[in-house]
């Protein structure tokens, strides 16, 4: 496994690609900024999965919580309303 590159509490951004094909990360959280909580362990990369390819590889993944009015424009909820995804370090980079 690759040692994770980010920590709980590291603020990250969402890589805001639009890849073709089989991606594992939703499209309405590129872009948009959040708080690592947990790094869950490593995997083999999903999107590979996707097309039968492994290689064993494996990759961290980390759960990541937005607020949501951050990720939605028109929110209109409670201000601590937050959305928890887990989302692949491949995705993530740091807050620039």
């Amino acid at each position: 496994m690759n040692t994770p590159r980010f920590a709980p509490g590291d603020v990250v951004s969402v890589r805001a690609d639009h890849p073709p094909g089989h991606v594992r990360t939703p499209y309405f959280i590129r872009g948009r900024e959040g708080v690592v909580q947990s790094v869950l362990g490593a995997f083999e990369n999903p999107e590979e999965l996707a097309y039968g390819r492994r290689n064993g590889e494996e990759k961290p993944l980390y759960r990541v919580t937005f607020t949501q009015a951050d990720v939605w424009p028109r929110y209109d909820g409670p201000a601590n309303d937050t959305l928890v995804v887990d989302i692949y370090e491949h995705w993530l980079e740091p807050r620039s």
